[in-house]
């Protein structure tokens, strides 16, 4: 006999309560509680959609170091910015979860993975949101000719996952996952009950079939992953899909990876025929031209070093409460770096207006670009450009002391690579002094802010 029962659920958050509120009492949104039936006999039967023949067989307990320590199997995606994000390629029986705004480009990314992959690996494509000569005119379009890739589309969650059990492939793609239903729940596609269900019963035959799923995800209009936060948790692997969809480029950056490194990022150009990959991303952000208030420095993102402008302009004040807005970095750490230069550097920025922004539309999160922050503010003060062919590393304290980054060796190398001649770092250890190697590319270790623009302006 099915038992119906109501249960009201944030859209936000994901909680549930047994009545209605209209603020949601664990992520304070307000009229984002939806009310949603539950049979619990059908709920029952949701969690046993994957054949018991074709689910693993159980097995007791047993010590981690008797374990085989098998190799993963990885099958590449046809990019190599995408294989870098996944940490050299998609792992047999993964969830990859990926997600963006609309129309930055991730059902075309996809989709010419999906073609690349449907050379020497069998692709399902299943398309929610679109029909499928929808697709086929965008497939037309990025200039595809014959590909055995598969294409579905359905909404159906039961008849989706009758089809992949039927085909069997290597990669599914299910784009979208909020657009998925299924019949034996209430609500709409979307809610939390409804996104939540479907994705586990995904993982669960994806799991069973070795099957590598990758589901398209949506945001909210805050840029973050619409939907409960457990179907972040759920899957293995999530990827965002960021930049101005005005622009030509976009960073593709990993959030969440169990088979490999987080906060990798890979680049990729829009362009008529769809997306290219960028192998050199520091070309694209760095200018040919020289001018006061711009300074170099070389964030690494994951294992990947980038060449990167930081653009400053100091500007006299006309109000009581001098401006501060930063592009790409976080305000906060701006603050701190302007209190820091008027203390030990005597610069009166207080009385000044700030604005800071990251060339390229690139957020810059590490601390390692603090030097090369302070660096184009003081440019912009004084009016001077800074000697060209230099970059600056090293995180600033609040004494005005450098402190030393990781992965130092790897920054000086690309800047050596891209033409640099001079490098402004903090002393470094004597870990990292044992292990330097002779470099053209000079490399200047200094102690604080105030010796480190002594030899900056020296330099010019």
């Amino acid at each position: 006999m099915t038992r119906t029962s109501t249960i009201y659920i944030c859209q936000t958050c994901g909680a549930e309560t047994r009545q209605y509120f209209g603020r949601c009492t664990s992520c304070g949104a307000w009229n984002s509680i939806v009310e949603e039936v539950i049979h619990t006999s059908k709920l029952r039967s949701i969690n046993n959609k994957v054949p018991s023949s074709k689910r693993l067989e159980t097995k007791g307990s047993q010590p981690i170091s008797s374990i085989t320590n098998e190799p993963i199997q990885r099958i590449f995606s046809g990019y190599k910015e995408l294989d870098r994000v996944l940490g050299g390629g998609l792992v047999a029986g993964s969830l990859v979860l990926i997600g963006g705004d609309p129309g930055i480009g991730k059902s075309t990314l996809l989709l010419q993975s999906a073609t690349e992959m449907a050379r020497y690996k069998s692709v399902l494509y299943i398309t929610a949101e679109e029909s499928s000569n929808q697709v086929q005119l965008r497939w037309n379009r990025l200039g595809k000719e014959e590909s055995s890739l598969h294409l579905f589309a359905e909404t159906d969650l039961e008849l989706i996952l009758n089809e992949i059990e039927n085909f069997n492939p290597a990669v599914a793609i299910i784009d979208s996952i909020q657009a998925l239903q299924d019949n034996n729940l209430g609500g709409t596609p979307g809610s939390v009950t409804q996104v939540r269900e479907c994705a586990a019963a995904l993982q669960r035959l994806a799991k069973s079939r070795n099957i590598s799923v990758i589901l398209v995800g949506h945001v909210t209009k805050e840029g973050m992953l619409a939907g409960p936060k457990v179907l972040e948790h759920l899957v293995d692997t999530v990827l965002t899909f960021e930049g101005d969809r005005f622009a030509s480029h976009r960073i593709l950056r990993t959030v969440k990876n169990r088979f490999g490194a987080t906060n990798e990022l890979g680049v990729f150009e829009m362009q008529g025929k769809g997306l290219i990959e960028v192998l050199n991303p520091s070309e694209l952000f760095l200018s040919s031209q020289n001018a006061p208030g711009v300074a170099t420095i070389v964030a690494c993102e994951g294992t990947r070093p980038i060449a990167i402008e930081l653009q400053a302009l100091i500007n006299q004040t006309s109000y009581p409460s001098p401006r501060r807005t930063t592009t790409g970095i976080e305000s906060n750490r701006l603050h701190q770096i302007l209190a820091v230069i008027e203390k030990h550097l005597n610069l009166p920025l207080s009385r000044f207006d700030c604005y800071l922004a990251v060339a390229g539309g690139l957020e810059v999160e590490e601390p390692a670009a603090d030097l090369g922050i302070a660096a184009a503010i003081i440019s912009s003060y004084k009016k001077l450009e800074l000697p060209k062919g230099t970059i600056l590393i090293g995180e600033i304290g609040l004494g005005g002391q450098l402190r030393s980054v990781g992965q130092m060796q790897l920054r000086i190398r690309e800047a050596e690579r891209l033409g640099f001649n001079s490098a402004i770092v903090p002393k470094l250890s004597n870990k990292e002094l044992s292990s330097k190697i002779d470099q053209p590319i000079k490399v200047r270790e200094v102690s604080n802010i105030k010796e480190a623009f002594e030899i900056v302006l020296k330099l010019i």
